[in-house]
C-alpha cells in the first residue's frame, strides 16, 4: 500500500512530473498499490499527459504580488488586527558547543535565500502589496542569559510563551524572529517563530533542513552548499494568478459551488458556554494515542476498503461529530500542501490550502459505506484543491460571522510528512514542547503515525469547551475507531461510544432515587388531617368571600355524600364545569372524597373542545354552575346527571369513608392537546400527586403561613400544584377572577393586598408583569415565584434583578409534562443565569429517573442533545381510552431494576450539563407550548382543513418564547376576508 499520505504524495507526484507526465494527486489516491499506480502511469504515458510549464521569474522593480492565501490573511489582519493565532513557533534544545557565529551566519543566509522571509505587506490605495527587506539587513538574534539564575525552568517557560504570543508587524517585518537562550554553559534553547503569511508546516521542515546543511558547512569553513533557488515566492504568486484562470478556474469554481450548495452554516456541537460574539483563539489540547494493535487493524481495514488511513480516521471522526451534533451533514476542514508544481517544492512560503470535506451520513450507512463516501469526497476535494479556500468562501457565500470560521468549525490534520530533524555537528538536539495555547477552530484534531501508533491531540477553544468535555470527545473517537475495526458491517448508529464510567454516571449515579415517599393517604385525606389541626384557619379566598378549613370540609362532605348516593365509586369520572369561585374548590374536594376522579372543564374554553372531552371521558355526573351549563348547552346536559354547585345542599358533614379507595385510584383526568384534532386525557392517581410535595420539600419549605395564588385554569395541571400546595400545608388559597388575571396592574395589586407568598406564572406573563412591578411600590412578602408552563429565557429577568436580590423572592424554573404529574425538574434561578441563552430546567425530582436517549434508545453522550425520558413515581397511568398511544408513549424502562417500571417518552429535546443539570432545547415533534399551553400543531391543521374553503394547510410557531404566536399557511379558495373567516371557524373549536 502507498498509504495516501498527502504530503508524501505531493513529493511523489512532483517526481513523476519530471518525466513529463501530470499525475494528479487524486489519481494517486485512486491507485493505492504499486501495481495499480504502475498501470495508471502506463496509461498516462500513452496519453502523454500535459505536465506543468516552468514558473518564470517576474521583475523585481517596485512592489510584488501576494498569493491568494496571503491576501486572505492580510485582509483578516485589517479587520481583526494582527493575531498571534497565526504565529508558527518552534523551540529546540541544544546541548554541546554551539558556534554562535556560524549559527548567525546560517540564519542570515536563509533570510537572504528566501524572499518570503524578507517580505513585508503594505497598504497601497487600499490594496496589499509586498515590499522586500534588503538581504544585507540580516536576521537579528535576541539573546537571553539564564545561566546562574534561580528557577530557570519557570523563566524559560515565560520566555517561550512570550515569544510564541508576541505579535508581528506585517508592514515593518521581518516576519521571522529568532531568540537564543543560554540555559547553561553548554546548553542553549533556540526559539524560531514565523508568521503564517510567509510560512507553513512544510516550510518549517525546509527551514530545519537548510539550517542543518548551512550551519554544518560554515562550521567546517565551507561555503553555502545549497544550490540557488530558481524562483521565489513572489514568482509563484504571479504564476498562480495566471494559472488559475479561464476554464480551469470555472471548472474548479463550479465544483465547489455545487459541492457546498445548501451546506450547514455551522456544526451544532454542544458547548459548555455560549459562543462569544468575537471568535476566541485561546485553546488547549487533549492528547490522543491509539495503540499499535488498533492502528494495525485500522490499516488493514483501510486496505480492504481501497482507501487510506486518513480517510478511515476522517470517517470515524465525522461519525462522532454527527453523533455529538445530531447532524447528518458534517463539514470538516483539512489542510492540503498545495505544492503541486515541482518548482515550489523547495520554497519557504505560505502554500498550504484548506479543503472542505462534506460528509454525508444520512440513511444510517454501514462503516464500509461511510468509508466509501468519505473516500469519494476526499478524492474529489483533492482533485479540485487548486482553488484557494478564500475563493471557495467567496463562491459559496456563507453568512459571515465574527464568532466562528466560515464553512467549517472543525479541522482534521493528518500530519504524515517525515519530520525534519536538526542535525548540528557537536550538538545534541532535542525538541522542546511548547504550551502553545492557540486554536483557530472550535475543534482541531491533529494526528500522525509514529512507531506504529497513531498519536496526536484534539485542540479546542477554551471559550466553548471544558477540558473534561474534550477528554470525553477523545474517548468517543477511540471507541468509534475500536468499533469499526471490530465490525465494519455495522451501521454508524449501532456503534456505542459511551465508556463504562460515563454510562454508570448517566444511568446510575445521576439517577439514584430516594426511598419511595409514603403513599398511604389520598390527597383529600391530607387535607382532612389539616382540618383537624387548623379548622378555623382561612383555606380559600375569592373576592370578598372567605372559607375556613372546617367550613370548606363540611361543604365538600355534604356534596361528597350526595355523590356517593348516586353510585360513585373509585375511578369513576365526574366532570366539573365551574367558573373560578369557592364552589370550584368545594366541587373538586367533594369528588375526591366520594372516591371519584374529576375531569376539569373550564367554562371559558371553546365549547366544542369541552364537548370532545365529555364525549371521550363519558362521565355520568356533571358538577356545573350557570356559566358551565350555558357553555355546554342543553343537548349535552340532558344526557348527564347535573348538580348545580351553587344550589344550597343539606346532608352529612362528616368525612366519607370509602373503604375501597386507595392511593392508586384516579384523582383526576386532565386533557392536553392531541395531534389528531382531539384532546387526550391523562389519568393521574392520588399517590402521584401526594409524592409531588414530598419530593419537592427539600427545595421549598411551605408552611401554614403561606398564601398561594391560583393563577392558572383548573384545566391546566399547574392548578393541581397550586390548590393542594395551599391545602396540604394549611395555607391560604387566593382565587383571582379572570378579569384580574388578564390585567397585570390588578393582578399585582391583589398579590400585594392578599400578601401572596407563593406565585406560579408563565415566563411570558411574568415578563409583562415585571414592567408593571418596576413602576410601583414592591411587595416584600413573596417568598417563591415559580416559572411554569413554557421555556424560560433567563435574560428576560434582567429588569427584575435590577430591582430585586437573588433570593427575595426566590425564582425557580419548573419543568414537567402532565404525563409525569405536573413537575419533574427544579432549578433555582440566580441573577448570573441571566447571561444564558438557553432554558435551564435543573435537576430531576429525587423520586424520578431521567434519561437522555438518542434515536436508537441508548443514553446520549454527556452534553449531547437527545430526547428526555422520565421514569419513577410520577409517571401516570396513561391516556384514557387510548391504549395504543399509551403503549407508544409510556414504555418499559430498560434501565430500571424495578419489575414493571415504565418511563414516559416526552418528545422534548434536552441535554445534560457537566454538573447533572438539564438544559431544555425544544420539541422533536409537531408540538409547541404557548403561554403555558401545550399545543399540537397537527390539531390546528386538522381543524383548519375541515373548513370547506381550505385544501392544504401548515401551521408553525413564530417568534421568541415570550412572544410566540401561531401562523397558518393555507391553500384555499380565493374569498374576501379569508383570515377572519378561518379565525371565526377556529374560535369555538380550540382553547
Amino acid at each position: 500500500m502507498l498509504g495516501g499520505h498527502s504530503l508524501l504524495g505531493v513529493r511523489l507526484v512532483n517526481r513523476v512530473s519530471t518525466l513529463g507526465v501530470n499525475l494528479r494527486l487524486s489519481e494517486l489516491f485512486e491507485s493505492p498499490t504499486l501495481s495499480e499506480l504502475a498501470n495508471t502511469l502506463a496509461t498516462q504515458f500513452e496519453q502523454k499527459g500535459q505536465s506543468f510549464d516552468p514558473i518564470t521569474s517576474i521583475s523585481r522593480g517596485g512592489v510584488l504580488p501576494l498569493s491568494f492565501s496571503q491576501r486572505r490573511l492580510w485582509f483578516l489582519a485589517q479587520i481583526e488586527g494582527v493575531n498571534d493565532a497565526y504565529n508558527i513557533p518552534l523551540a529546540i534544545r541544544m546541548q554541546g558547543t554551539l558556534d554562535r557565529n556560524a549559527w548567525q551566519a546560517a540564519l542570515n543566509t536563509i533570510f537572504d535565500r528566501h524572499e518570503s522571509l524578507r517580505s513585508t505587506f503594505v497598504n497601497i490605495d487600499g490594496q496589499p502589496q509586498v515590499l522586500l527587506l534588503p538581504s544585507e539587513s540580516g536576521l537579528p538574534i535576541i539573546t537571553h542569559v539564564l545561566r546562574g539564575e534561580q528557577d530557570i525552568d519557570a523563566q524559560l517557560h515565560e520566555l517561550m510563551t512570550l515569544e510564541a504570543n508576541s505579535l508581528f508587524d506585517l508592514e515593518k517585518g521581518p516576519l521571522i524572529r529568532s531568540r537564543l537562550i543560554h540555559v547553561d554553559d553548554d546548553v542553549h534553547v533556540i526559539l524560531l517563530t514565523q508568521h503564517h503569511i510567509v510560512s507553513d508546516g512544510w516550510s518549517v521542515g525546509l527551514l530545519i533542513h537548510e539550517l542543518s546543511e548551512i550551519y554544518t558547512a560554515f562550521c567546517s569553513g565551507e561555503s553555502n552548499p545549497l544550490p540557488p533557488l530558481k524562483i521565489q515566492y513572489p514568482d509563484y504568486a504571479a504564476w498562480q494568478k495566471d494559472w488559475l484562470s479561464g476554464d480551469r478556474l470555472h471548472e474548479q469554481s463550479d465544483f465547489w459551488r455545487t459541492t457546498l450548495a445548501d451546506a450547514p452554516v455551522c456544526i451544532t456541537l454542544p458547548t459548555d458556554r455560549p459562543r462569544p460574539p468575537q471568535q476566541s483563539f485561546v485553546g488547549a489540547c487533549v492528547p490522543i494515542c491509539v495503540d499499535i494493535h488498533t492502528t494495525y487493524k485500522l490499516k488493514q481495514l483501510s486496505q480492504q476498503n481501497g482507501t487510506t488511513l486518513f480517510t478511515t480516521i476522517m470517517a470515524a471522526w465525522s461519525a462522532v461529530l454527527s453523533r455529538l451534533s445530531g447532524q447528518d451533514d458534517v463539514m470538516i476542514g483539512t489542510p492540503s500542501a498545495n505544492r503541486n508544481h515541482p518548482d515550489v517544492e523547495q520554497l519557504i512560503g505560505f502554500f498550504v490550502n484548506t479543503l472542505v470535506i462534506r460528509v454525508d451520513l444520512s440513511g444510517n450507512p454501514s462503516i464500509s459505506q461511510l468509508l466509501e463516501r468519505v473516500h469519494q469526497c476526499a478524492v474529489a476535494a483533492q482533485t479540485h484543491q487548486d482553488l484557494p479556500f478564500e475563493q471557495v468562501v467567496e463562491i459559496v457565500q456563507p453568512p459571515r460571522r465574527m464568532d466562528q470560521s466560515p464553512l467549517f468549525q472543525v479541522m482534521f490534520a493528518w500530519q504524515n510528512n517525515e519530520e525534519e530533524k536538526l542535525h548540528l555537528p557537536g550538538v545534541t538536539i532535542k525538541p522542546v514542547e511548547m504550551s502553545y495555547d492557540i486554536v483557530k477552530y472550535d475543534l482541531d484534531l491533529s494526528l500522525s503515525e509514529t512507531n506504529g501508533e497513531i498519536i496526536g491531540g484534539l485542540s479546542y477553544s477554551t471559550a466553548l469547551f471544558d477540558h473534561l468535555t474534550i477528554e470525553r470527545h477523545v474517548g468517543y473517537l477511540q471507541a468509534m475507531l475500536q468499533a469499526i475495526v471490530n465490525d465494519s458491517t455495522q451501521s454508524i448508529e449501532e456503534v456505542d461510544i459511551l465508556s463504562p464510567s460515563e454510562r454508570e454516571l448517566l444511568l446510575e449515579t445521576w439517577n439514584a432515587t430516594s426511598m419511595p415517599y409514603p403513599d398511604h393517604l389520598c390527597i383529600h385525606q391530607l387535607f382532612e388531617s389539616q382540618v383537624v389541626q387548623t379548622p378555623d384557619s382561612i383555606a380559600v379566598v375569592f373576592e370578598d368571600q372567605r372559607m375556613s378549613y372546617g367550613e370548606l370540609n363540611a361543604h365538600a362532605n355534604i356534596l361528597a355524600h350526595h355523590l356517593i348516593s348516586l353510585g360513585l365509586k373509585p375511578d369513576t369520572l365526574v366532570a366539573i364545569c365551574v367558573e373560578r369561585s369557592l364552589a370550584l374548590i368545594i366541587g373538586i374536594l367533594a369528588i375526591l372524597k366520594a372516591g371519584g376522579a374529576y375531569v376539569p372543564l373550564d367554562p371559558v374554553y371553546a365549547s366544542e373542545r369541552l364537548l370532545d372531552i365529555i364525549s371521550d371521558a363519558s362521565p355520568s355526573i356533571l358538577l356545573a354552575d350557570e356559566l358551565g351549563c350555558h357553555t355546554l348547552g342543553e343537548a349535552t346536559l340532558s344526557s348527564l346527571t347535573v348538580i348545580d354547585v351553587n344550589v344550597p345542599m343539606k346532608g352529612l358533614t362528616e368525612n366519607p369513608d370509602v373503604a375501597s379507595l386507595t392511593t392508586h385510584h384516579l384523582a383526576h383526568v386532565i386533557y392536553t392537546s392531541g395531534s389528531t384534532g382531539k384532546p387526550k386525557g391523562v389519568m393521574v392517581e392520588h399517590a402521584q400527586v401526594t409524592r409531588l410535595f414530598d419530593a419537592t420539600a427539600g427545595w421549598y419549605h411551605f408552611n401554614e403561613n403561606d398564601i398561594w395564588m391560583m393563577s392558572h385554569s383548573f384545566s391546566f395541571d399547574v392548578s393541581v400544584w397550586e390548590i393542594w400546595g395551599a391545602l396540604r400545608y394549611g395555607g391560604k388559597l387566593v382565587i383571582p377572577t379572570l378579569r384580574v388575571l388578564q390585567s397585570p396592574e390588578d393582578l399585582y395589586y391583589l398579590i400585594c393586598k392578599q400578601g401572596v407568598t407563593i406565585f406560579d406564572i408563565t415566563p411570558s406573563a411574568f415578563k409583562t408583569l415585571i414592567r408593571h412591578i418596576t413602576e410601583v411600590e414592591q411587595c416584600d412578602q413573596l417568598r417563591y415565584i415559580v416559572m411554569v408552563g413554557e421555556a424560560l429565557e433567563p435574560a428576560m429577568l434582567k429588569p427584575w434583578y435590577a430591582i430585586r436580590p437573588d433570593d427575595s423572592p426566590q425564582i425557580s424554573n419548573k419543568y414537567g409534562p402532565t404525563e409525569t404529574t405536573v413537575y419533574s425538574m427544579y432549578r433555582a434561578i440566580k441573577q448570573e443565569d441571566c447571561d444564558q441563552f438557553v432554558s435551564p430546567i435543573g435537576v430531576r425530582l429525587p423520586d424520578l429517573t431521567t434519561y437522555v436517549l438518542d434515536t436508537q434508545g441508548r443514553p446520549a453522550p454527556l452534553g449531547v442533545i437527545g430526547e428526555l425520558y422520565i421514569g419513577g413515581a410520577g409517571v401516570t397511568r396513561g391516556y384514557l381510552n387510548r391504549p395504543e398511544l399509551t403503549s407508544e408513549r409510556f414504555i418499559p424502562d430498560p434501565f430500571s431494576k424495578t419489575k414493571g417500571a415504565r418511563m414516559y417518552k416526552t418528545g422534548d429535546l434536552v441535554r445534560y450539563l457537566p454538573d447533572g443539570n438539564f438544559i431544555f432545547l425544544g420539541r422533536n415533534d409537531h408540538q409547541v407550548k404557548i403561554r403555558g399551553f401545550r399545543i399540537e400543531l397537527g390539531e390546528i391543521e386538522a381543524r383548519l382543513v375541515e373548513h370547506p374553503l381550505v385544501h392544504e394547510v401548515i401551521v408553525v410557531a413564530l417568534g421568541a418564547d415570550d412572544d410566540k404566536r401561531l401562523v397558518a399557511y393555507v391553500v384555499a379558495d380565493a374569498v374576501d376576508h379569508l383570515a377572519q373567516l378561518l379565525r371565526d371557524h377556529l374560535t369555538p373549536i380550540l382553547p
